[in-house]
């Protein structure tokens, strides 16, 4: 599949990023992917690639262009254990800087460039994302419930906290169809109660699921978290999600 390097337009400055999108030209339903919290690196290239080779025009940002291009630290090309404490030494203050108005800036921004482009069809698209970029998927699905037809997150980082802006406060917002595909781990049970009633709320068709025996990170082929057998439940969770409500829409 075709990847195109990016400048994306934002109030901020200029995101650098990606498409993958299918070969032979035409229009596809686009997908705004936003990465975990190490950043855009090649697995999430090979990601991207096999969600274009269902059909889809995938784009993906750098969630840290304020700070430079992608990568923004240097990453191993395996990202051990040993590793996790030093990066996030460094990746801390720049996910701390994200703050919700940002988020919500930078969807904006993005939203706006991957319905412009010439190889996306109008109509719905999909916010989906892995650790940190699940937060990112949902605040954005919830910013812009006309448009946003299906959200997707998995290995979420903190959905449901005691912050005035607590992703869960605003799930009531929602149009989309929901997949929520959890670590073991990553919430409590009251959260995830928590979680669901807001879903109840919005009335939208959704599943949250803890996967056995997977911990955080679960997705990420280069990293010591990866399940492969949890990956692959991914995609047999998320494509369905995005035919429903991309295709057949």
């Amino acid at each position: 599949m075709p990847i195109k390097s990016l400048q994306i337009p934002t109030p901020d400055g200029r995101a650098d990023g990606f498409a993958a999108f299918p070969d032979g030209g035409g229009r596809h339903p686009g997908v705004l992917l936003y990465p975990d919290a190490f950043g855009v690196r090649p697995v999430l290239r090979e990601m991207a690639q096999e969600l274009a080779g269902h059909g889809y025009y995938v784009l993906v940002p750098n969630l840290y262009y304020r700070t430079g291009p992608a990568p923004v630290v240097d990453l191993p090309e395996h990202i051990g254990e040993e590793s996790r404490p030093a990066l996030f030494g460094q990746l801390m203050p720049l996910i701390e800087e994200h703050t919700t108005d940002r988020v919500l800036r930078d969807a904006d921004a993005y939203l706006r460039f991957l319905t412009a482009q010439p190889e996306v069809t109008a109509g719905p698209v999909a916010t989906i994302g892995y650790c940190l970029g699940a937060v990112l998927a949902m605040r954005t699905a919830t910013a812009h419930p006309g448009q946003v037809a299906a959200v997707a997150g998995f290995h979420p980082a903190a959905l449901v906290t005691d912050a005035p802006d607590s992703p869960h406060r605003l799930v009531p917002e929602l149009t989309a169809q929901v997949h929520i595909g959890l670590a073991e781990g990553d919430m409590t049970p009251e959260a995830i109660d928590e979680f669901n009633r807001a879903l109840d709320t919005a009335g939208v068709a959704y599943t949250t699921e803890v996967y056995p025996g997977a911990i955080h990170g679960f997705t990420m082929s280069d990293t010591a978290a990866f399940d492969p057998s949890a990956l692959q439940r991914h995609w047999d969770r998320l494509l369905p999600l995005l035919d429903r409500a991309l295709t057949k829409s």
